[in-house]
């Protein structure tokens, strides 16, 4: 039994400065590969794996864990030999394979006799128990910092050299120093061609010491603040930012505009954050502020700030890395620079309205879209056909004209300087431009929201003009490239045609459109001449899948889901509305009675189908000879009117619920007639009962799939 110390563990990589994007990853990755290696060693819990502490600067990548053993503990193994006929000889002693697999284990033939005979399927084989003793954590750290360093997911791999200039080494970036600390000791350990030890580095211009000594595991984050002047926790130093950009915010009566993933990259981009408020002339606001805002962030890396009416303020806030006594030099650098991108942008914004939207359409004809499928030019003239077809349905002609001139107009912008320079502003710009060229406001929005929905969660188009431009854009992506077989697969999807289905899927019913899926898509096809493929593999099932996982996002239970879809139901508004009265239909005590007989009657009918019996609908009533059938079909034809009439008025629930009074019947016709009968014409009439009334409980769903 071994005696063991517990002791904190400390992990620290100096580096060059870190891919800011990457940073919380790569810090994150680091501390759960040290961690899951020394649970994997036995030196720690799982629930001492799980507490680890990340920190993460610029320059560094650490992590601190509690509670390692200075050794595992011992482990008992039973390892498999070999057969018995192979390693003992008809006396009974070791043959020479079995003498040689002990020798390989550290053993000897004096462990025979303790071997365990096990019959290991149809083989009686030979194992050894022993005691492994616990790995020192002095032994195995050099291992786990290997595997923690080698299965980092580095984004781009620097190769450099070491100070000897002969030997190479790869990493993110260049390494600097190493630490490893277990306790107060340092456990000697090489990576990167450095060796452990306890010296790091603070602040490039603001610590204290230009090294500083981690005197103990748990001393790292306040010695590296106080001497170092560095803020080590990522959470911590971000958490700094974010209250100083709300305080420096309040002080200029504006309101900050949060970015999240802005404020993580200037995270990652400082080790002692100093927010400063810098601004910029007015004249600039003339610009369309989602030109200023994103030229700010993208390219500077400043939080815009906006004024109580929701609109861009000519104020800014930088967070520097450093703190000098006078940030005035730091201010005036700042809007300097932010002047000259601003004036880029007001100098794009200003040549490009010099040419209208519509001048520009001759240029889509030269811009390719994709190889097999034409130009943009040629696909904006199809999507206008099918936005026109779309718009005659839900508003005639006005409509259909203002669907076809947001279409032409849709990817004009594409040519514009301002897109060319910042291709996140497609659409937006194509609106700005529209309202300077005179076309309407409802024009206008459509042009910038035929990309919505953009990602999860995204508006919808904000007028029916956006909706039928949208529709149509997302419809011919779609069925133009599954007509060339490119369907995405596992997870590539190159051209986001998922993204796209589920635009269309979240148009139709959350817009409420009573649009056929069968006919946007059949609208789709026609749209594309002999010039190109007609699609043999429609998107229809591609959409139906997309639908089945928003549904179950939803919180709907398969059998539900499948119960509707399984009907293929065209009119996607109405699939909400279908699943509620699914669910209300389970709620009934007769519910699971009729899900068994539907499915009782679906399997008839399956076998029998293709036979020439199947192919008549006509009852005969005076064939309906015993009782049973007889009240069956009476209770069917009252049951069938009430569904009916109903289902045909969208009140599913009430449709459904009507099917209620057949449960009896039901019942009784299964309990006294044979279906099968020798009689053709008996089985054939029954057969006719049993189709129709199959037809009439699965209008709304498949009942057959809530059977257990």
């Amino acid at each position: 039994m071994n005696s063991t110390t517990t002791r904190n563990l400390l992990v620290e990589l100096l580096v060059e400065e870190l891919p800011p994007k990457s940073l919380e990853d790569l810090a994150i990755n680091f501390a759960d590969l040290i961690a899951t290696s020394l649970l994997d060693h036995g030196l720690i819990s799982e629930n001492t794996k799980n507490k680890a502490i990340v920190y993460a600067t610029p320059r560094r990548l650490a992590v601190r864990i509690a509670d390692v053993v200075s050794q595992a503990a011992d482990k008992s193994v039973s390892q498999k030999l070999m057969p018995v006929k192979v390693g003992l000889d008809e006396a009974g002693q070791p043959t020479p394979q079995l003498l040689k697999k002990l020798a390989s284990m550290g053993a000897n033939a004096s462990v025979v006799p303790q071997l365990k005979y096990v019959q290991d399927g149809k083989t009686e084989t030979l194992f050894l128990d022993s005691v492994v003793t616990g790995i020192r954590l002095t032994e195995g750290m050099q291992n786990i910092l290997d595997i923690a360093i080698n299965a980092l997911p580095i984004p781009k791999v620097m190769t450099y050299q070491l100070s000897d200039g002969w030997e190479s080494v790869s990493f993110v970036r260049p390494a600097h120093s190493l630490v490893v600390l277990y306790g107060t000791d340092v456990i000697p350990v090489q990576a990167l061609g450095l060796r452990s030890g306890r010296e790091t580095q603070g602040h490039r211009f603001e610590a204290k010491n230009k090294t500083i000594q981690i005197k103990d595991a748990d001393s790292y984050p306040q010695q590296l603040m106080e001497e170092g002047a560095v803020i080590s926790g990522f959470d911590k130093r971000q958490a700094e930012i974010m209250r100083q950009l709300t305080a420096a915010a309040a002080r200029e009566n504006l309101t900050l505009l949060h970015d999240n993933a802005l404020l993580n990259e200037v995270t990652a981009l400082v080790e002692l954050p100093n927010v400063l408020v810098g601004q910029f002339e007015p004249e600039f606001l003339e610009v369309p502020q989602e030109c200023l805002i994103l030229t700010m962030k993208a390219n500077q890396k400043y939080f815009p700030l906006m004024d109580a009416g929701g609109k861009l303020a000519n104020k800014f806030l930088l967070v520097s890395n450093i703190r000098p006594a006078d940030p005035s030099l730091i201010i005036t650098g700042n809007e300097r620079v932010v002047r000259s991108r601003l004036a880029d942008a007001k100098f794009f914004f200003d040549q490009d309205r010099k040419k209208t939207l519509e001048s520009r359409l001759p240029g889509l004809d030269q811009v390719v879209y994709h190889n097999k499928l034409g130009t943009q030019g040629e696909r904006i003239q199809r999507v206008r056909v099918i936005a026109r077809s779309i718009a005659l349905l839900l508003g005639g002609e006005k409509l259909a004209d203002e669907a076809g001139m947001a279409t032409l107009l849709c990817k004009t912008d594409l040519l514009t300087e301002m897109v060319g320079e910042f291709p996140e502003l497609q659409g937006i710009m194509g609106h700005y431009y529209a309202l300077h060229d005179g076309h309407s406001e409802a024009i206008a929005h459509a042009i910038e929201d035929h990309y919505k929905p953009r990602f999860a969660g995204d508006a919808l188009p904000r007028n029916t003009v956006g909706i039928c431009v949208a529709l149509a854009d997302k419809l011919e992506t779609l069925t133009g490239l599954f007509s060339i077989n490119q369907i995405p697969t596992g997870d590539k999807d190159p051209f986001a045609l998922r993204r796209h289905a589920l635009g269309v899927i979240r148009m139709l019913i959350e817009k409420e459109l009573p649009l056929s899926l069968d006919f946007l898509l059949k609208e789709a096809r026609l749209a594309f001449d002999d010039k190109y493929p007609k699609t043999a593999d429609s998107p229809l099932q591609f959409i139906y899948d997309r639908l089945s996982g928003i549904l179950r996002e939803q919180g709907y239970h398969i059998k539900e889901i499948d119960a509707v879809l399984s009907q293929s139901p065209k009119i996607l508004m109405d699939i909400p509305k279908r699943l509620e009265a699914v669910r209300a239909f389970e709620k009934l005590p007769e519910a699971a009675s009729l899900a068994a007989a539907n499915k009782r009657v679906h399997n008839i009918l399956e076998k029998s189908a293709g036979n020439s019996e199947t192919t008549h609908t006509a009852i005969n009533t005076d064939l309906l000879k015993e009782p049973a059938e007889a009240a069956l079909f009476e209770t069917l034809q009252s049951v069938k009117s009430q569904a009916d009439s109903a289902f045909e008025s969208g009140h599913y629930t009430q449709s459904l619920q009507a099917l209620a009074a057949l449960r009896g019947p039901i019942d009784t016709f299964f309990d006294n007639v044979m279906v099968n009968t020798d009689n053709a014409d008996l089985r054939t009439n029954r057969l006719c009962l049993l189709k129709l009334m199959h037809q009439s409980m699965n209008r709304v769903a498949d009942l057959s799939k809530l059977a257990g």
